[in-house]
């Protein structure tokens, strides 16, 4: 059995990267081993996922050389890291002892960490990061349009790839970001895509599990969890509920569950958008989540940048909920078009239209797309993913 340190900028948080290590957490100490946690920002910063560990340290309440001097002295075995905006924290914990760092996102290999342009219209960017991605940022709309934000952004990927070499390993998430991380320069034999899970959520009355009702007796047509941003698609997602309404001639019950900088103009923009009754109850804990899922008929995953990997749709697909998403980054690694929901080409809103509608108007593809949903997410199961990442970080200690 190992002594596991996880490293994270945060302890609690909303994020896809708290929820998964609360539940990485669970999984390696009911499989035996020790798990202590080192984070970034104070101890006091809450929300609604907190990872569970029994010894913790805080870089911002004890500073960076007492709070890895204090892990250090439970002396681990390896270091599990992950995301950390302050890449002095990484470079201590290599110093200390063999780190295994997963990335979350395009860390080091995108100025913006988008990879992704908006200019002139949203599409992927499969450059290889370099000084050249500075000609492209301004007239491709790469991320904000502030030169010294630009400059410091391109200095921090450029250290993160500094490091790339002194990770013992690298894990990612799908086959897509292994091929990034190696086209960046990581040793294909160091970089480990691991398949993530859906977690199980916690029902309104405190049990795990959630029974997706009959298809026809739910009242939630299209469900978004997410930020509310360009990249993450909820206009084009608006735009292609509004049509669909049309289509069905009937009225589309839509939550969008999430914050973000363009959720005001979304509110704005649905109260004017004939047949849709639209929801926006910001971000929502497990309890609230777990029961949009119990009533929605479909996830919708509208990116127009390459996710990563796209956790939502299997934290759906657990419930039986299928996806209908645009085919962009790892998503098509774990959505299959017209086997646990529908894979549409990226930013195309007619097409996303298309399937909803279909979707709502048949309610056996509905029912055979939910119980592909339920076998995908069986197949990405926690147990699969702990089997690999055990066999991953018992290596790197051992090198």
């Amino acid at each position: 059995m190992m002594r596991i340190l996880l490293a994270n900028e945060a302890r609690s948080g909303a994020g896809g990267v708290e929820t998964y290590l609360a539940a990485t957490a669970d999984g390696l100490r009911a499989r035996g081993h020790e798990v202590a946690l080192l984070f970034a920002n104070s101890a006091a910063d809450a929300g609604p996922t907190t990872i569970a560990a029994a010894d913790s340290w805080s870089v911002a309440d004890a500073g960076l050389a007492a709070s890895v001097g204090a892990a250090r002295q439970w002396r681990p075995d390896v270091c599990f890291a992950h995301n950390m905006r302050d890449l002095a924290i990484d470079q201590a914990l290599i110093e200390a002892g063999p780190v295994v760092k997963m990335m979350h996102g395009y860390f080091g290999t995108c100025v913006s960490g988008q990879k992704a342009f908006l200019s002139p219209s949203p599409a992927a960017c499969d450059r290889v990061c370099g000084p050249a991605c500075l000609v492209f940022y301004g007239p491709r709309r790469c991320g904000r349009l502030r030169p010294l934000e630009v400059m410091t952004n391109y200095r921090w990927a450029a250290r993160q790839r500094a490091l790339f070499p002194r990770y013992r390993s690298v894990v990612v998430a799908s086959r897509h970001m292994r091929d990034e991380y190696v086209a960046h320069g990581v040793d294909a034999g160091r970089v480990h895509a691991i398949p993530l899970f859906g977690v199980r959520p916690v029902s309104d009355r405190g049990q795990t599990g959630v029974r997706h009702p009959d298809p026809d007796a739910g009242d939630l047509d299209v469900l978004f969890l997410g930020r509310m941003t360009d990249l993450k698609g909820p206009s084009l997602l608006l735009d292609a509920v509004t049509r669909a309404a049309r289509s069905l001639g009937r009225r589309v019950s839509l939550v969008m569950a999430g914050e973000g900088p363009l959720k005001d103009a979304l509110r704005a923009k649905a109260a004017q958008s004939a047949g849709v009754e639209a929801r926006f109850p910001g971000w929502v804990d497990a309890a609230a989540r777990s029961a949009l899922l119990a009533r929605a008929q479909m996830l919708a995953v509208p990116s127009v940048w390459p996710e990563p990997f796209g956790l939502v749709g299997l934290e759906a697909a657990v419930c039986g909920v299928p996806s209908v998403a645009f085919d962009v980054g790892g998503i098509g690694e774990w959505l299959t078009d017209a086997v646990n929901g529908r894979l549409i080409p990226p930013a195309d809103t007619p097409a996303m239209a298309d399937a909803i509608a279909a979707l709502l108007r048949d309610p056996a593809q509905r029912t055979r797309l939910a119980e592909g949903a339920r076998a995908v997410a069986a197949r990405f199961s926690p147990e699969a993913h702990l089997s690999q990442l055990e066999t991953v970080l018992d290596r790197a200690r051992t090198q």
